[in-house]
């Protein structure tokens, strides 16, 4: 076993299969490996909206999915939920109403979303039976790992891993940081 770096960078680059809100020109941008089910992402999303709302045009913000099964059982069916939902341009009001529904997460209320994000539900019930984007979400779960990832939410910034255990104030300085304020 390999032992981890003293500073954690991204291992796969921000490409065309990630999902992105923001400019990809942006000074900054932040990648979080995130949980649909995971309490500490549900907490974290209502700051991370606040900071792209704050930074704007200056921030790219990118999710990719690292369900953590052994301890949420329902994650990866929920990302690949969403995957779904992107295949049909609304990762991102999907996005909203998984970490927004956390404690409600079965198959019967992965289609209710769909339904609520206006999907088309024959393709989204045929596309999660035949497990469509399990591919998907397993090759950022590997990317993850390759980062030393080892549990949600994770933000790297500009490349770099940021510790937000004691708080999300310090992405918010991490981020100016990098704006040079």
């Amino acid at each position: 076993m390999s032992q981890q770096p003293a500073v954690i960078s991204l291992s796969a680059p921000v490409g065309p299969g990630d999902h992105i809100q923001g400019p990809k020109s942006a000074k900054v941008t932040v990648v979080e490996y995130g949980d649909f089910e995971c309490p500490a992402c549900g907490q974290a999303h209502g700051a991370v909206r606040l900071l792209r709302d704050r930074f704007g045009d200056r921030l790219c913000f990118v999710f990719r999915h690292f369900p953590l099964r052994d301890v949420h059982p329902c994650a990866e069916l929920a990302a690949e939920a969403a995957e779904a939902a992107g295949s049909q341009h609304r990762f991102w009001q999907m996005y909203d109403l998984l970490l927004e529904n956390q404690s409600h997460l079965t198959a019967g209320d992965l289609r209710q979303y769909a339904a609520r994000a206006e999907l088309d539900l024959k393709r989204f019930d045929s596309e999660m039976q035949d497990r469509l984007y399990a591919k998907r979400v397993q090759r950022d779960i590997a990317s993850g790992k390759s980062s030393y990832i080892q549990c949600t939410p994770a933000f790297f910034v500009n490349g770099v891993l940021r510790d937000v255990s004691f708080g999300l104030e310090h992405l918010e300085r991490a981020i100016e940081c990098e704006l040079g304020q």
